[in-house]
């Protein structure tokens, strides 16, 4: 007598369901009675899941705003406060503390640079390597208005450089040609010069050009870039002495990131007081690009060395202040 085989069947009826013989753990394994046994392996959804679901959908929970690292920065200033937002405390009690629980110190200029010559020492370092300084400016203006990114010329009181900049001059002109040589300029020429600049045979620091010949060397824009001469600049005009003398001797800085100046001022080497005179001529050239009524144009600045860290510094006494006539009757 063959034995009784199992039959598997499928039942839809709001859910899925599988149907065997009671006794039946799988086919393969002997039933003992006939009568059937339904195993629902996932229920369908409930009045009452249903009723959860929906209305968690449509509560509407309290969105946490995280703040910006300036909105945080912001309410910093707030000297008022016990302590400063999101950190422990103004001032730690001791010498051993963690740095990132309390407000970064902000020194003078000069106590700045005698640390960045102690770090030197101490490290044995390079004593000639280079002093840069970062300044976050505040470029708003009134309403929507911003300052545009700018490209400033500085002479700094104690040059760190040795050798002067070498100069391009492009001129159709014979007399102009005969200045440029007499005033020292390293290359002189009109449009035959533009070949030696493309297969990079001649180079120079900053390239000058009188306006006559600026619409021939469209060319050079993709090679020069921000050297390409332009009247914004300075680097094109009539009187080729002058701008020869402006460029010849002249610190070239620029404004990157929308708001950042990062340029080197000066060598480690150098003596603390021409540092300092480097440091206040440059602040006073940049603010120079803003209106003092729009308030201060330095947000923040640091000083560094090429292998040391950064040091907060506090720019105030360079800033150009707004001088108030009261007229007395």
């Amino acid at each position: 007598m063959a034995a009784p085989v199992c039959s598997l069947r499928t039942v839809i009826h709001g859910c899925h369901r599988h149907v065997f013989k009671a006794g039946f753990i799988g086919p393969s394994f002997p039933f003992t009675n006939r009568s059937w046994v339904a195993v629902r392996f996932y229920a369908a959804e409930s009045a009452v899941v249903k009723k959860f679901i929906k209305e968690k959908k449509t509560s509407k929970e309290p969105v946490i705003k995280r703040l910006t690292k300036e909105q945080i920065l912001e309410k910093r200033k707030d000297t008022n406060s016990p302590k400063p937002f999101g950190l422990t405390a103004w001032k730690p009690s001791d010498d051993v503390y963690m740095a990132r629980y309390y407000p970064k110190p902000t020194l003078e200029p000069e106590t700045a640079i005698e640390m960045l010559k102690t770090f030197q020492r101490l490290d044995f370092t390079n004593s000639t390597q280079a002093v840069y300084v970062e300044l976050k400016l505040d470029m708003k203006l009134e309403k929507k208005k911003k300052v545009d990114p700018f490209v400033g010329y500085l002479h700094l009181p104690f040059s760190f450089v040795k050798e002067s900049n070498k100069l391009l001059v492009f001129t159709e002109k014979a007399d102009d040609a005969e200045i440029a040589k007499k005033n020292g300029a390293a290359f002189v020429g009109g449009v035959e010069l533009i070949p030696q600049i493309l297969n990079d045979e001649i180079q120079a620091d900053f390239y000058i050009a009188t306006p006559d010949i600026v619409a021939k060397l469209n060319i050079l824009k993709n090679k020069l870039r921000k050297k390409f001469p332009k009247s914004k600049r300075g680097s094109v005009g009539n009187d080729v002495e002058n701008m020869i003398k402006l460029f010849q001797t002249s610190y070239e800085y620029a404004v990157e990131k929308e708001c950042l100046v990062q340029t080197k001022i000066a060598t480690l080497d150098m003596p603390v007081e021409h540092i300092a005179a480097n440091l206040d001529a440059l602040v006073k050239d940049v603010c120079k690009h803003k209106p003092l009524h729009f308030g201060p144009f330095v947000e923040r600045s640091i000083l560094t060395s090429a292998t040391s860290e950064a040091i907060f510094i506090n720019c105030q006494k360079f800033l150009p202040q707004v001088v108030e006539d009261n007229d007395e009757e």
